[in-house]
């Protein structure tokens, strides 16, 4: 089985969010179940394809809105990477430093999508799936089936995994000249809500869809940022598939980024001494409960009620310590920024990101906030489950399918709002189970023995190709 998966990430090349692990760590899987995958993205002009060869596959030219566009073709090598990757490069438009924020991004989501079919019907080649992430590429099977210029290419099936539905890629009907010709009865397979939306025409035309954890999937049906309806009615072909993390990169055995690395029959003493690194790099008291958050600053991370909550724990007994790393509203950064100098000893916060220091983060920390208003899946919980760390999520989408409270039998502390109080209150809640040391080391070990690998969830995406 030939599968193309088809993204404007995929880490190490270049990385966003949780879309780049999951379009990095699928293909990985599948190859490993006798599935050949090729992923397109893409070309950025960055560190990684820098340092790393490029071969030219073949080159061509789109049209776009009556200017000739010249496109490449090049795929990377790299050791780093065990399946192929092809990167499509088009001068001053698909060769930027960065993957989001440019005032023409529907021209480049558009031109990427031309240049990728066009290339795949001038050498012929030939999948069982495309499989489409996100709306950047969700036009794909609209293309395919209605559009005369790739019209042979209609008999290759389509998936569209639905990352985060928020993001649709929605523009004015003035610039439909920016597609490729089509038959004008079928602009209703473009528009929703008086817009062309890239995401609702390949709910409409993707042969399958999914979405990135089950609950997700049933979340949607009721709140999809205006898609409620045509999800309902697509239901037929819906399905939720849980992602899952590289247990190769996420391992604290091996994991190069700890100060020292540990397993279950160690955990205590290895995370002690990366909870030691932390404390004595940002002046905490080790014997404090060491609380994380690692995200994106913004409202879906409920990342606006940090500062009242960071507040409410330490102005009333500075019991235990907080560190933040994540950047995202200005707004934000400035209100948490600000919380250093006024309780400092028992808070800290990186505004950025870092690599290195998220992986020492999961290891050392003894709980990990996620107190999420959407969360599609989550990835870091599963992180956090694996190095040891106890999650403390809001029960929603993927949180409520990875984290079972300690109250119903479980192994982490959940919440039922996006609120200061409810997270305030989950906090006093782990403040209280550190104080069980013999509890708190039972649950550590408990969960690093839950398997959240892409073992389960790549044979579950085989199931949904082969039934197509």
């Amino acid at each position: 089985m030939k599968i193309l998966h088809t993204s404007f990430e995929c880490h190490p090349i270049a990385k966003a969010g949780g879309l780049a692990d999951v379009v990095s760590a699928l293909p990985k899987y599948q190859l490993a179940l006798d599935v050949e995958s090729l992923v397109v993205m893409p070309f950025y002009k960055n560190l990684f394809t820098d340092k790393n060869k490029l071969k030219n596959m073949g080159n061509g030219t789109i049209n776009l809105n009556g200017v000739e566009f010249k496109y490449f073709i090049e795929k990377i090598n790299s050791e780093e990477i065990p399946y192929s990757v092809c990167l499509v490069r088009i001068d001053n438009l698909i060769d930027t430093e960065h993957i989001y924020g440019y005032e023409d991004e529907k021209e480049r989501y558009i031109a990427f999508q031309k240049a990728l079919l066009d290339w795949l019907l001038k050498c012929n080649l030939t999948f069982d799936v495309i499989h489409c992430h996100d709306h950047h590429t969700s036009l794909i099977p609209f293309f395919i089936n209605y559009c005369n210029e790739y019209i042979k290419l209609k008999d290759m099936a389509t998936v569209l995994t639905i990352h985060n539905a928020q993001y649709q890629g929605q523009f004015s009907h003035d610039y439909i000249n920016l597609l490729p010709d089509f038959s004008i009865e079928n602009i209703g397979l473009l528009d929703w809500d008086g817009f062309v939306n890239p995401l609702a025409a390949g709910i409409k035309c993707a042969t399958r869809i999914n979405t990135v954890s089950p609950t997700y999937m049933e979340e949607l049906k009721e709140n999809a940022c205006g898609l409620e309806g045509l999800l309902q009615s697509e239901s037929n072909k819906f399905s939720g598939i849980l992602n899952g993390i590289d247990t190769c990169i996420w391992n604290p055995e091996t994991d190069r980024l700890l100060l020292r690395n540990y397993k279950i029959s160690n955990v205590t003493s290895g995370k002690r001494a990366n909870k030691l690194a932390l404390c004595k790099k940002y002046g905490f008291n080790k014997d404090l409960p060491l609380f994380g958050f690692i995200g994106r600053l913004v409202y879906e991370k409920s990342a606006d009620l940090l500062t009242d909550v960071v507040k409410e724990v330490l102005l009333k007994n500075k019991n235990c310590n907080i560190l933040i790393l994540g950047s995202g509203y200005e707004e934000i950064e400035k209100e948490i920024t600000k919380l250093k100098k006024e309780f400092k000893g028992n808070f800290h916060s990186y505004i950025g990101f870092d690599e290195e220091l998220s992986h020492l983060i999961y290891a050392g920390v003894d709980f990990l906030l996620m107190p999420s208003r959407i969360e599609p899946c989550g990835l870091n919980q599963m992180y956090s489950l694996r190095y040891g760390t106890i999650p403390i999520v809001r029960r929603t989408g993927g949180l409520k399918d990875t984290v079972i409270d300690i109250g119903d039998g479980g192994f982490g502390i959940c919440h039922e709002r996006a609120s200061v109080w409810d997270i305030t209150y989950s906090i006093y809640r782990a403040i209280d189970l550190y104080k069980n040391q013999k509890i708190f080391r039972k649950i550590q070990k408990q969960i690093m023995k839950i398997d959240n690998s892409w073992s389960k969830s790549a044979k579950k995406y085989i199931d949904l190709y082969k039934s197509i």
